[in-house]
């Protein structure tokens, strides 16, 4: 292959990358990929942090372009390393995630005929992929360089139309791989740059009449309630308050909706729901005749059951990024419209209402609810939860809270409440897994200070190679081991009934240290005895920096009794609660 051609054709794509505001890349090593990661390395506005195991290195691309919603690059060489890939790309893809999946290829005369380290590659993440390509062999002629250039533009555009999520080109590659970086002019002319296009990514709006027809329909009902699930926009807190507050509807937040905490105004905003849900009393005597929904599924079973119970009504579900997220299979409006603007949309048109029964014994329930779960707080022992009533006293202002699958998310959910500290609250809930956990929270590290994962004791075990990054990049990290040892969620599931195997094929216990492996990192390791040692170490690792590991020692079954006490306390405060208002 002509070299000039190979550098041609590559530079023009890293710069075009650049131009539509790619500067980010993550890059695994390999030699097929030689061309590319070496030019990306080049390129002047093109950062490129490595990282040496596919599948870290895709989550921690996710982590980055979670922090900073722009599309990020990955970059591997061909065969099993781009399998690796996989299960970042189908996070990304579940949790409209941008990133653009970079892998170098055999060329087509190597393909298939046994050539080492070469595999099909084409369409490899099948529907998980918003788009695949495979590019054109590397030349240099003006259609060919227009062509490449086209396709980065058209890539970085493609992953972040709605919904956003990742995209896969596939290069291949001949030899010799090595470009030569000594060409004239070796990222092209303004005079060309002018040639190229750009991807304009819009909102959908409403047109007057829909609008109108949502307006009427909410207007009809008195008793709705408002759900909100994992959102990203700053400004939507205070477009959804003033939704609340003109048809006096409570607000169901998850805790990665980012509504329980920050500066907008919380007066209609609940957050204790999941432990009063779970009663049957409430969900009959609660029967709401109308429900909003914004964003994806909230965490809480007991919500989504919930939401089943009450399939018959009219339920409309807002999403601006035109997917179709209704597990409850229950939706009677899909509203493919921006959230802020469905907002203020409906606030124009509707009468402000006077105080409601309805909103009120809702708030009165959840404050009723928070007495109970804030209990934990003067928990002696260690128990799970308290983490988080200890995290949002702890945290200072702006930090972010990744928070692991399993138990942890579901803590979350459950004691992380209202506060005003803007704290940024994130997870991977596209597809719920426990892999790529402490990588994706690397990449957030990485653009986020005072970043905090918590994280039970075999998630961490799934991405241990993940705490690498930390050590080659420097990044600052406190990381909240819950380490129960075992799978914790399932001492509360029906599986724990079944004594004579739940060990084994559920409670997983695999006992390691894992001060050990902090330690091969060049981490901090602390395993705390009480609260006191929890608040000291937390504290301690905002003012020191590097990757620091704080362990806390649970009980399965001890944790089931605790958070079991709280909802039965629950339960018959609110039985209370509803026979006094009879």
């Amino acid at each position: 292959m002509n070299n000039q051609a190979l550098t041609r054709y590559v530079a023009s794509f890293v710069d075009e990358l650049v131009r539509v505001g790619v500067t980010e890349a993550v890059v695994s090593p390999g030699s097929r990929s030689t061309p590319m990661a070496i030019l990306m390395a080049e390129h002047p506005d093109m950062k490129v942090t490595i990282n040496i195991d596919e599948r870290s290195s895709a989550f921690y691309a996710l982590g980055v372009a979670k922090a900073t919603k722009k599309p990020v690059a990955i970059l591997c060489t061909s065969g099993t390393a781009a399998a690796n890939y996989f299960p970042a790309i189908v996070e990304a893809y579940y949790s409209r995630v941008p990133l653009i999946v970079l892998t170098a290829d055999r060329p087509h005369e190597l393909r298939d005929v046994g050539a080492p380290q070469a595999i099909n590659q084409n369409q490899l993440y099948g529907n998980h992929a918003k788009w695949f390509v495979e590019m054109a062999l590397p030349e240099e002629s003006e259609q060919m360089l227009s062509y490449v250039r086209t396709m980065a533009g058209r890539a970085a555009g493609t992953a972040l139309s709605a919904p956003a999520g990742p995209v896969h080109l596939n290069f291949p590659f001949r030899e010799p791989l090595v470009p030569n970086l000594g060409l004239e002019n070796l990222w092209g002319t303004n005079e060309y740059l002018r040639k190229n296009v750009n991807v304009v990514v819009g909102k959908p709006k409403m047109g007057e009449e829909q609008a109108q027809y949502i307006s009427d329909l909410v207007s009809s009902k008195k008793k709705g309630i408002i759900v909100c699930g994992s959102h990203y926009e700053e400004e939507f807190g205070y477009a959804v308050a003033n939704l609340a507050e003109k048809l006096q509807f409570p607000v169901l937040a998850d805790p990665l909706s980012q509504l329980r905490s920050g500066e907008h105004p919380k007066s209609y905003i609940v957050d204790g729901y999941d432990a009063f849900l779970r009663g049957e009393e409430f969900r009959d005597v609660f029967s709401p005749d109308i429900i909003i929904r914004f964003g994806a599924m909230p965490v809480s079973k007991a919500l989504l059951q919930y939401i089943q119970k009450h399939k018959n009504t009219p339920q409309i579900i807002v999403d601006g990024d035109g997917g179709w997220r209704d597990p409850t299979l229950s939706a009677t409006d899909m509203v493919y419209c921006d959230e802020i603007e469905f907002c203020d949309a409906i606030v124009s048109r509707t009468e402000k209402r006077k105080g409601s029964s309805w909103v009120n014994d809702w708030i009165n329930i959840n404050n009723l609810v928070k007495e109970n779960v804030n209990k934990v707080h003067k928990e002696e022992t260690l128990c799970e939860g308290k983490v988080f009533t200890e995290l949002q006293e702890i945290l200072p202002a702006g930090s972010t809270l990744f928070v692991g699958n399993s138990m942890p998310i579901r803590d979350l959910d459950t004691f992380f409440l209202n506060n005003e500290k803007s704290i940024h609250v994130l997870g991977n809930r596209g597809a719920n897994g426990i892999d790529g956990l402490v990588s994706t929270a690397m990449g957030i590290s990485s653009q986020n200070e005072h970043t905090v994962l918590v994280i039970g004791d075999l998630s961490l075990y799934h991405d241990l190679n993940g705490l690498l990054a930390a050590k080659h990049h420097h990044l600052n990290i406190t990381i909240v081991l819950i380490n129960n040892d075992g799978g914790g969620i399932f001492s509360f599931l029906p599986q724990s009934q079944e004594e004579k195997h739940f060990e084994t094929l559920f409670g997983t216990p695999i006992g390691l240290n894992y001060e050990h492996a902090v330690n091969m990192y060049g981490g901090k390791f602390t395993s705390i005895k009480d609260w006191t040692e929890f608040r000291h170490a937390i504290t301690s690792s905002f003012e020191e920096k590097g990757l620091h590991v704080v362990e806390v020692k649970t009980d399965r079954h001890e944790n089931v009794m605790i958070h079991r006490k709280m909802w039965n306390n629950v339960s018959q405060e609110i039985s209370e609660a509803l026979k006094r208002n009879q």
